[in-house]
């Protein structure tokens, strides 16, 4: 088993002056224009560890940055989590009591269940019911290349291709256990045009993932266009001002471990993608693991050990 450590490369910003915010809800502030336009919302610290969407929005803050129609906020999101970021153990700040990215069924948020992210999303829930369009900020686990990703509705692929960054969109969940902040109602309601995305800017500390995160927010910002596209061009980074069309692709199958002895057959970051159907890219006990089609992307593969672990996401391309 190949163990995997990263640096740390990127510091967490003090977020204490953000606290009060002006919502009502701690570390949520909103900017309205006073003139009519969407609603338009960027999470960062989703989760604890992922600290390059608090960057991100704490270089937003600081250049004042301001919706010329509609309304735009601003929120750190599992801020208890973030608080204990800890960069000699970087892991162990996720989360506090349970995942806040896979808890977003009504059933749970009106039941009588409670944690610390429960009571975080119950308090904040009302304001996402309020928001049109979402950037939910996140990182990864390896050097992989950044991604978006969407649920896979042709509201939310078609908004991703006008971000059109990062250079993968990647459509559907692979199995996800529970539901992710992008599949809450009503962004999956397709009566509605409310649209969320999340974006995977990187290795979680890379300091490459908060260039990518703020980049990020930058397009999104610009495709909602409610931000002076002035202020959106002085702000991106040089590699990010004109990025080719992003490619689109289809999230077909979600692979979990059956065993504690799930072994990939080479190092895979992510975004690798292999040419022939039939190809074992992984042992799972003695059962292998193969491509079902032909150009096959891996996405997010997962080294940490042991069973029931979701290890992988294979993807088809469409676009």
């Amino acid at each position: 088993m190949v163990v995997h450590t990263y640096p740390v490369e990127l510091t967490a910003p003090n977020i204490d002056a953000y606290r009060q915010g002006n919502t009502g809800i701690e570390y949520v502030t909103t900017f309205d224009s006073g003139r009519s336009g969407p609603h338009v919302m960027i999470n960062a610290v989703t989760h604890g560890n992922e600290i390059c969407g608090a960057i991100a929005l704490d270089q937003l803050f600081k250049a004042a940055v301001r919706p010329l129609r509609g309304k735009l906020t601003l929120g750190f999101v599992n801020v208890a989590a973030f608080l204990s970021f800890d960069p000699q153990n970087p892991d162990a700040s996720r989360l506090v009591d349970e995942d806040f990215n896979r808890l977003w069924l009504e059933e749970r948020l009106d039941g009588p269940e409670d944690s610390v992210e429960l009571e975080r999303a119950r308090a904040l829930r009302p304001l996402f019911d309020s928001v049109d369009y979402l950037l939910d900020i996140h990182s990864l686990g390896t050097y992989s290349e950044a991604l978006t990703i969407c649920h896979g509705h042709a509201k939310e692929t078609d908004f991703a291709q006008k971000v059109n960054y990062p250079g993968y969109i990647m459509a559907g969940s692979g199995h996800v256990v529970g539901r992710r902040l992008i599949e809450y109602a009503p962004f999956n309601d397709m009566t509605t045009d409310k649209v969320a995305l999340l974006v995977e800017c990187g290795q979680h500390w890379a300091a490459a993932s908060a260039v990518v995160a703020l980049d990020t927010a930058l397009h999104f910002l610009r495709a909602t266009e409610i931000i002076d596209p002035v202020f959106i061009k002085n702000h991106l980074s040089d590699k990010a001002k004109t990025p080719p069309p992003a490619h689109l692709w289809e999230v077909v199958d979600g692979i979990w471990s059956k065993t504690e002895h799930f072994k990939f057959t080479e190092d895979y970051v992510g975004m690798e993608v292999i040419e022939k159907a039939g190809t074992v890219i992984a042992t799972d006990g003695s059962e292998e693991i193969t491509t079902p089609h032909d150009d096959c992307l891996l996405m997010m593969p997962n080294h940490k050990p042991g069973a029931n672990i979701r290890k992988l996401r294979l993807c088809r391309r469409l676009l």
